[in-house]
Parts: structure tokens; C-alpha cells; sequence
């Protein structure tokens, strides 16, 4: 990331924070207090401030829709081969002998927005591939962005921003409703073992989120209309791997 981009997002964080938690009670955030704030003038707040939220909003739907789309291609029978696994999809009803189809696909998971959007945007963060036949292959059963700066920004802040809130909730309230928090690591692994650990992690990683994803499924009422309860929450389980190269014993040994 280039340093002006970098500056671009963080004069944009302490617009949002003077404006959002440093309000006076009863009057209305001005630019000019935000100003005062922040430490920048009046004009790039008040650009900022007509321009922000737009490009991540655009972000964070993009990658809602896209998301439920994959995991639907993964976890959908209608949308599996015979092995289980997602299968090649026509474009459009009635372009296969199997009946299902992207657009069918798009439809069941992702509402109303056009099949041909939800295409471009899968093909053009590496998602799917478009095979000669005219089908749709999918390439990764998650969708994680190869390209689209945007898009990475957008799921690393809320992505970090859950961990944090998950620590944060248990350093408060852990000892009477503690979220799950664990992790299983060792630091005297050698290199040669990583390869099979990272195929083993992945593997069993995916089956696990892959299960919670079908129990989540139904009772969202985005992909069950039918689902009754009260309130909204947002809730899920997030794994990711992490690996760190460490001094040897023998190094250790020769210095002292």
C-alpha cells in the first residue's frame, strides 16, 4: 500500500471517530468542530465527509452477495455433482440437461441482483472461471478476493474487528458468558512439516465451517424466509492459520 493511500484511510478514521464519538450532547457535529478534532481543515473534512462510506458500503454488499453465493454453490445438492462437490453451471435456465444454472444459483442466494453482476464480480477477484463450454467453473470454496484493493481492505477490517470484539467481549464478560476463543500452536515445528499441516488445517478447517455454514443457513432469514424469531444478529466462527519463522536451538546454542 502506498503511503498517500495509507493517509487517505487514516484521515478518514479520525473523521469518523470526531464525528461519531466526540459529538457534544444535543447539538449536531459540525465540520468545523471535526476539524478541530482531527487536525485537518475544513475542506478535506468536508470532502471526505460527502464521499465516505460510499466506496466501503459498495465493498461490504459486494462481498455479502458474493459470499452467499459461494458457500450456496458448496453446501446446495441442486448445485453438486455426483460426488458432492460444486459442479460447472450453465449461464442461464434451461442451458443444461442438469436444470440448475448460475442464474438459478444467483436467484436462490442472492435475491434479486442481475446473475451477470454477481459473475463479473466473482471473475474479476479470481473466484470462478468461465470455462470454452460457456459453463462456470468454481475455483476456491470460499470467496476470498485475488485482486480489488477494496475488497481485501473491507475483509481485513471486519474481519479484525471481530477478533478484537471476540477479546474484548471475553476480557469483560469471560468468566460468566465467554464467546469461543482457542488456538493450538507450537514453536519448535520444523519446516518440512508445514506443507502437510497446511493441507490438514485447510482441509479439516473447511469441512468445520462448511458444517456450521448449513446449520447458519437455515435459520438466516436471508436464505430461509421462512425462519421465525425475533431480533437480528449478526454471529458466525472465523479460523484462520498463522505461522512464524523462530531462532533455532542450535543458533541459540552458538551464541551463548
Amino acid at each position: 500500500m502506498s503511503f498517500k493511500a495509507f493517509l487517505d484511510i487514516a484521515k478518514r478514521a479520525y473523521i469518523e471517530v470526531a464525528a461519531s464519538e466526540f459529538g457534544i450532547p444535543g447539538k449536531k457535529q459540525s465540520v468545523s468542530r471535526i476539524a478541530l478534532l482531527s487536525g485537518l481543515t475544513r475542506k478535506e473534512v468536508q470532502h471526505l465527509l460527502e464521499a465516505r462510506t460510499a466506496d466501503d458500503s459498495d465493498a461490504g454488499e459486494r462481498y455479502n452477495r458474493a459470499a452467499r453465493v459461494v458457500a450456496g454453490w458448496v453446501r446446495d445438492k441442486d448445485f453438486a455433482d455426483a460426488a458432492g462437490n460444486p459442479k460447472a453451471l450453465a449461464l442461464q435456465d434451461g442451458e443444461s440437461p442438469h436444470g440448475a444454472s448460475f442464474a438459478d444459483l444467483v436467484r436462490r442466494f442472492s435475491g434479486d441482483i442481475p446473475f451477470r453482476a454477481v459473475l463479473d464480480e466473482l471473475l474479476r477477484v479470481g473466484v470462478v472461471e468461465k470455462l470454452a463450454d460457456g459453463t462456470v467453473l468454481l475455483k476456491s470454496r470460499a470467496y476470498v478476493p485475488e485482486s480489488g484493493d477494496a475488497d481485501k481492505l473491507n475483509i481485513l477490517g471486519t474481519d479484525v474487528s471481530d477478533l478484537i470484539g471476540t477479546i474484548d467481549h471475553n476480557l469483560q464478560h469471560g468468566g460468566v458468558d465467554p464467546f469461543f476463543q482457542r488456538k493450538v500452536m507450537y514453536d519448535n515445528v520444523p519446516v518440512e512439516a508445514l506443507e502437510e499441516f497446511r493441507r490438514l488445517s485447510n482441509a479439516q478447517a473447511q469441512t468445520l465451517l462448511e458444517r456450521l455454514d448449513k446449520w447458519l443457513s437455515q435459520h438466516d432469514r436471508d436464505t430461509n424466509p421462512g425462519t421465525n424469531g425475533s431480533g437480528r444478529v449478526r454471529t458466525g466462527i472465523g479460523i484462520y492459520y498463522f505461522e512464524e519463522n523462530m531462532p533455532s536451538e542450535n543458533s541459540k546454542d552458538s551464541e551463548s
